[in-house]
């Protein structure tokens, strides 16, 4: 069902939907292995792809099942930095049609992110980018330690939303949406498979043409 004409924002997941980051966060994770001397493959950007949408902390534990618990609390604490750090140098891969298309969509409606990514992610895609003007307000699982449904929640209080539309890739963005009471519109190119019965854009053209 399309989106209701009464509309006030729109809120982006980041990852698998806006851009891909996948390589750059693998070149961050095998440096932190190195680093530490910690015995494991090479981690490849098919296997960050693999897990993106989760809290970061659980990306890691997912990955690299069968570590020591203290290798893996240092893990998570240090590809949280190393991430942001390699991404300010090799950024990622915007999706096409994304930067013509939030700025047509700014233009309409307040836009938002809120993702499952650690503290800063955020910034540094808005940096890199240069599409942080772009948005009016996001959180994040690294900022309150709070699930996707509740930072939704959140920001559409402090910004006084009442009727946004989420966007996102996965399983995990509808259930957010669901929970949230938001419409949701899912981008069949990014990480997640095909959901039957939810509103799908093959494209991001085909999402403004949702939207608009």
């Amino acid at each position: 069902m399309p989106p209701s004409p009464a509309l006030d924002a729109l809120i982006f997941d980041l990852d698998g939907t806006l851009w891909d980051s996948c390589g750059s966060c693998a070149l961050a994770w095998n440096k932190v292995l190195r680093r530490h001397g910690i015995a494991f493959r090479d981690i490849t950007a098919e296997d960050v792809r693999g897990v993106t949408g989760r809290p970061h902390a659980e990306c890691i534990e997912i990955v690299f099942r069968g570590l020591p618990r203290h290798q893996i609390d240092l893990l998570v604490a240090d590809t949280m930095v190393e991430d942001n750090l390699m991404i300010e140098q090799h950024g990622g891969e915007l999706y096409p049609g994304v930067r013509e298309g939030l700025a047509h969509l700014a233009a309409s409606y307040p836009l938002h992110i809120v993702s499952n990514c650690q503290a800063g992610y955020i910034e540094t895609f808005m940096g890199w980018s240069g599409l942080g003007g772009l948005f009016r307000d996001f959180e994040c699982w690294g900022n309150t330690g709070s699930s996707k449904a509740e930072n939704i929640r959140a920001l559409m209080e402090r910004n006084r939303v009442q009727s946004a539309l989420y966007v996102g890739d996965t399983e995990g963005d509808r259930q957010a949406a669901a929970e949230s009471a938001l419409p949701f519109v899912q981008v069949t190119y990014g990480f997640g498979k095909p959901l039957p019965g939810v509103e799908q854009a093959h494209t991001f053209e085909e999402l403004l043409n949702i939207v608009t």
